[in-house]
């Protein structure tokens, strides 16, 4: 990262015109880098670009170009933003202790987490886009035009979380950005309220993407009240376990100020938050195969396959094996705070997670289907294609924002914080 190459403006500055040098600084600031940042932003460039084309040729002939079909009409594309959203919504481990708690260690990275959320709202929105075979239809949910069927429709509630809370971090990153760039600390009376207004906020969006699956009756798999606790537990490990690698990212290739207590801390939370994953897990198989329903049989596919149709079996036992063994990495204070052991624990933490939000909790829940036929979905090379693209348009945004906002953290604090 560069050097901050603009002097603080003086703090009474014309709004309109402060505005203007925070554009101008901005754009400075996403324009300049070195070989390494120039190859990183042209190659997750180059992998949107391909994900377009990807998407290009399924909007042409359909969602006949993805494995999924009417038997398992929910597929990669809606795991993948199962997952984003609970990263989105893991910002919240740093906000509790940053502003709650007023703990300062944690308080100077939380704009990573806000960060972080901003680019993941705006990936699993993509991912709901490309799912849809007609995206063009979506001017239907926009209230004063279509019918947004609130409050009767979770789809009409989702809409509107992950908008506000989208809306929301965006509010609060600026106004952190802006009040530091024209040399001042941002308004308490505006910006505390707001950051607190992000927790629940933050616990509510994925808790209503967890009751899309819960309010389904002929989907007995999702059909559980355990389902929300879950999403919300798992979410509090993976969204913090990439926050982990990026603070030590950041630390090493730029001036940013990133203590070892505040990685250890968030490290701690998350081994708290992973029992509690591991144990509603548990609890939800213990039950389905104690009480041996019916409908035991998706968490047979799950775990054992189903008249030898076992093809997301493997990847269900690596997601409990990796999860397991980050619990325990964790765990333990000297594993948590070697930084091998660390970054293993967060490798596997993220692939865990994302193993059992997607697969596990997806194809499962829909096979055998309603009628009892089993169709084994794989994702095809276009639908790996588009969400890698989507995946790298993510990314990107995440870099150039922390390509403004690295200078401002470090060159702009105002002197009376500045210590």
């Amino acid at each position: 990262m560069n050097d901050a190459t603009t002097q603080t403006p003086t703090t009474d500055t014309g709004i309109w015109r402060s505005l203007g040098r925070f554009f101008v600084f901005s754009v400075r600031q996403v324009t300049q880098g070195g070989p390494v940042y120039w190859a990183w932003v042209t190659g997750l460039a180059l992998v949107a670009v391909v994900g377009i084309v990807a998407y290009t040729r399924q909007y042409e002939y359909g969602l006949i170009t993805t494995g999924m079909r009417d038997q398992v009409s929910w597929g990669f594309y809606i795991g993948n933003f199962t997952f984003l959203v609970g990263v989105a919504a893991a910002a919240v481990l740093l906000v509790i202790p940053a502003y709650v708690y007023h703990w300062k260690p944690i308080k100077e990275v939380v704009i990573l987490g806000e960060l972080l959320a901003i680019s993941a709202i705006i990936m699993a929105g993509l991912f709901v886009l490309v799912d849809v075979g007609r995206p063009d239809n979506a001017w239907h949910l926009i209230p004063g035009i279509g019918r947004l069927n609130v409050p009767s429709s979770l789809l009409g509630w989702d809409v509107l979380v992950l908008n506000g809370y989208l809306v929301l971090n965006v509010v609060i990153v600026t106004s952190l950005l802006f009040a530091l760039f024209r040399g001042h600390e941002p308004r308490p009376r505006i910006f505390y309220p707001l950051v607190l207004l992000s927790i629940p906020a933050a616990i509510g969006i994925h808790t209503v993407t967890a009751f899309l699956y819960n309010g389904f009756p002929s989907r007995p798999f999702w059909n559980a009240s355990i389902l929300a606790p879950r999403f919300l537990a798992s979410a509090f490990c993976s969204g913090p376990a990439i926050l982990l690698i990026l603070m030590q990212i950041l630390r090493r290739f730029t001036r940013f100020e990133i203590q070892d207590t505040a990685i250890w801390k968030v490290a701690e939370l998350m081994a708290y938050a992973m029992f509690l994953n591991l144990f509603l897990l548990g609890a939800e198989v213990f039950k389905e195969f104690y009480s041996a329903t019916e409908h035991v049989i998706h968490m047979e596919y799950m775990f054992t396959g189903v008249h030898g149709h076992d093809t997301i079996v493997p990847f269900m036992w690596l997601s409990v094996i990796a999860s397991v063994a980050a619990f325990l990495l964790f765990l333990i204070p000297r594993t948590r705070r070697h930084p091998v052991t660390l970054n293993l624990g967060c490798v596997l933490i993220f692939v865990g997670v994302y193993l059992e939000k997607g697969m596990g909790l997806v194809i499962p829940g829909l096979t055998p289907d309603t009628l009892g036929e089993i169709y084994e979905y794989f994702p095809t090379v276009n639908e790996f294609l588009v969400s890698a693209g989507i995946l790298a348009a993510g990314s990107l945004a995440f870099t150039l924002m922390v390509k403004v906002a690295t200078p401002i953290m470090v060159d702009f604090k105002p002197k009376a914080s500045a210590d």
